[in-house]
C-alpha cells in the first residue's frame, strides 16, 4: 500500500462533508444501502464502551454523544488520520475533555499515556487500503494500548458473502473506484480470521452488509 492510497481513505472527510455526514452516512447509507441502521451500531457501542475508552475513525463523534458510558468519571481519547474530524468530533465531546491523537493505525502506535478499556474501530476497515489481511495490523497496534482484558469492538462493511441489493452494489463500486473504500474483497470470515490470529475470544455479526466485531 502507498502513501496515497492510505491518504484516499480518509481524504473525503472535509468539513463541508461532516456536515451531512450523520445525515447521509450514518442515517440514509445506514439503513437503505447497507441495511444496518444505526441503532445497531448504537447498541454496539453501548454494550462494549467503557469509562477508558479510545475512538479510533471518529467521524463526527456522533455515537460517542450519544452513547451510554458506565461511569460519569470518563477517560476518552481520540484517534484519527484525519484532522477535520478530531476538531468536529473533538469539539462535540467536549465536556468529556477528550485526549486528541492523529495517527495512522497502520504504523505502529505510541502515545505517551496510559492505556485503556475499550477501543472502538467503527467503519474504520473499509476505509484502509489492503485486503482483510494486510488490514489486519491495524488490530496488533491497537491491541498494544489495551489494558489486560480490554476489548476491541468494532464495525466493517464487506461485500462478499453478503446479498447486496443493487444501491448498495453502485455505492460499493464507485466509493472503492474513487479509493475512499477498499472492501470488494472483504467478507466477515477475513475479518474472523484476523481477529482470531490476535485474540483469545471473538465474535462477528453481520447485519445487512455491515460486520459488526469485537475481541479480547
Amino acid at each position: 500500500m502507498t502513501p496515497e492510497q492510505v491518504e484516499a481513505g480518509q481524504a473525503l472527510y472535509s468539513r463541508p462533508f461532516l456536515a451531512i455526514y450523520d445525515w447521509c452516512a450514518l442515517g440514509l447509507n445506514c439503513r437503505y444501502v447497507w441495511r444496518c441502521p444505526s441503532h445497531h451500531l448504537l447498541a454496539h457501542y453501548n454494550r462494549h464502551v467503557s469509562a477508558y475508552h479510545l475512538d479510533v475513525g471518529v467521524g463526527t463523534g456522533h455515537f460517542l454523544d450519544k452513547c451510554t458510558f458506565p461511569s460519569t468519571r470518563l477517560r476518552l481519547a481520540l484517534m484519527d488520520l484525519n484532522l477535520n474530524c478530531l476538531d468536529v468530533a473533538a469539539k462535540r465531546v467536549a465536556r468529556h475533555n477528550p485526549e486528541v491523537y492523529r495517527r495512522n493505525v497502520l504504523d505502529p502506535i505510541e502515545i505517551d499515556a496510559p492505556g485503556f478499556d475499550s477501543i472502538a474501530v467503527l467503519n474504520v476497515l473499509h476505509c484502509l487500503p489492503g485486503t482483510m489481511e494486510t488490514k489486519g495490523v491495524a488490530f496488533d497496534h491497537l491491541k498494544a494500548l489495551l489494558n489486560p482484558g480490554g476489548v476491541l469492538f468494532g464495525s466493517t462493511i464487506v461485500c462478499r458473502g453478503v446479498r447486496m441489493n443493487p444501491l448498495a452494489t453502485l455505492v460499493a463500486w464507485w466509493n472503492n473506484r474513487l479509493g475512499t473504500m477498499t472492501n470488494m474483497e472483504d467478507d466477515a470470515d477475513g475479518l474472523r480470521h484476523a481477529l482470531e490470529q490476535r485474540f483469545a475470544e471473538t465474535s462477528v455479526e453481520v447485519i445487512g452488509c455491515e460486520a459488526l466485531f469485537w475481541a479480547r
